[in-house]
This record gives structure tokens, C-alpha cells and sequence, in this order.
């Protein structure tokens, strides 16, 4: 969707600082926020797609005065008062009152490594043959969905190659238009396309740089 998270090659928000040396925590309760979303999200009751799109639809002042743990915190909050797992109250006080729901699954100290390391693969087998090819010249569509996407806003309507194609992988934008299981699930095939930093900033921008995009087949069109 288009949101204020989606900020790349925005002006007016300053140089991104490279901090030397940076930890991977800034803070102990930064390593909580990631254990407990990690945890609560092994439910079954949602995935990475939804987890996304629970970010994005925070309201803009509280998107942009939340530090990134702080929105994903938000954002566990809001897919679990959604779902009945926790009450306005349970937050506000921090104390259980209505007994759990039923859960799919639940991530135990003994099977968490074994599930981290198995991650979430997105790539799916996939019949119809693919519409592009390496070293073909495409353009991302000009495109402003209501829902989730991850298609940056900055490459749409502009040109780039394509460099790589990986397969058919599960589709972001469909995956979450359905809310709770069983999921829809639907697959294209994914590719990798450079564009020019002056194609997509201008005559301004340095001639050496590239922006690589992973970008699903519906999100592309052909030259002509």
C-alpha cells in the first residue's frame, strides 16, 4: 500500500547514518520485542506477509515517532487484539484475564533453533512458463494499491533489466487478502531488475549507482 513506511529515495527525512560498530540490540527490551513476535507469530494465526501489513497500516504519527522494534511491537499488538488473543485491558495492565485461545502451533524452547534455521521459504512450484527473461528490458507498473505490495514506489513507471529469475515464489499482495487461516495462497514467478539511479533520481543522481528490486511478474510490464 501506499504509506509513509514506504520512504526510499524520499526527500526531507535526512542522510541514512551508517553507525560504526552497530550492535545487533540497541537496547534489552529490543531483543524481547523480536523473541516474543517471533513466538507469537509460530501461532499459525498469521505470516510474514500479514505481519508486514500490520506495520504499514499503523496510523502515520505513531508509524513515524516508533522506533523499529516499537513498531513491531504495535503492529503484534494489533494482529492479536484482531484475533481474540489478548484484550485492550491485558495490554493496558499486563496481566491475563480471559484464559488463550486455541493455536495452531506453539515455539518451544526445544524446537526454536530447528525452526529459525527452517525459516519460511516462499518458493512454490509454478505451471505457466515465465513472461520474462535475463537481460530483458522491463518496465515496473505505475501502480497504487490499496492493500499490501512490495513493489517500491519509487521504480514504478520506470525502466530496468532483468538480471535474475528465481522461480515462482508466493505473492505478497495476494497472500493477504485473506485475514485468517486457511490462507490464500498465490504463486508467480519472481525476478530481480536493476535500474539506473538516474533513471529513477535523475541527472543529479550518481552515475554509478544501481538499485537491484525483487519484483513479482504482475508488478512488470514489457517494452514495447
Amino acid at each position: 500500500m501506499n504509506g509513509v513506511h514506504d520512504m526510499g529515495g524520499q526527500q526531507g527525512f535526512g542522510r541514512v547514518l551508517l553507525e560504526d560498530n552497530e550492535p545487533l540490540f540497541h537496547a534489552a527490551w529490543e531483543s524481547r520485542a523480536m523473541a516474543v513476535t517471533v513466538a507469537v507469530g509460530a501461532s499459525g494465526l498469521w505470516h510474514i506477509d500479514l505481519s508486514r501489513a500490520a506495520r504499514e497500516s499503523l496510523p502515520p504519527a505513531v508509524y513515524l515517532s516508533s522506533s523499529y522494534y516499537e513498531i513491531w511491537i504495535r503492529a503484534l499488538e494489533k494482529l492479536m487484539l484482531e484475533r481474540g488473543m489478548v484484550t485492550p485491558t491485558e495490554l493496558a495492565n499486563g496481566q491475563q484475564i480471559a484464559p488463550p485461545i486455541k493455536v495452531n502451533s506453539v515455539l518451544t524452547r526445544a524446537n526454536v533453533d530447528a525452526a529459525l534455521k527452517a525459516g519460511s521459504p516462499t518458493e512454490r512450484p509454478i505451471d505457466q512458463p515465465a513472461l520474462f527473461q535475463v537481460g530483458q528490458q522491463v518496465r515496473a507498473r505505475n501502480m497504487h494499491p490499496q492493500g499490501h505490495t512490495r513493489l517500491p514506489r519509487y521504480v514504478r513507471g520506470h525502466v530496468g533489466t532483468v538480471v535474475s529469475v528465481h522461480g515462482g515464489h508466493v505473492f505478497p499482495d495476494g497472500h493477504t487478502l485473506r485475514a485468517t487461516p486457511p490462507f490464500h495462497v498465490p504463486v508467480q514467478w519472481l525476478y530481480t531488475v536493476v535500474f539506473d539511479a538516474t533513471t529513477l533520481w535523475g541527472e543529479q543522481s550518481d552515475p554509478t549507482v544501481e538499485v537491484t528490486v525483487d519484483a513479482w511478474e504482475s508488478y512488470l510490464e514489457a517494452m514495447a
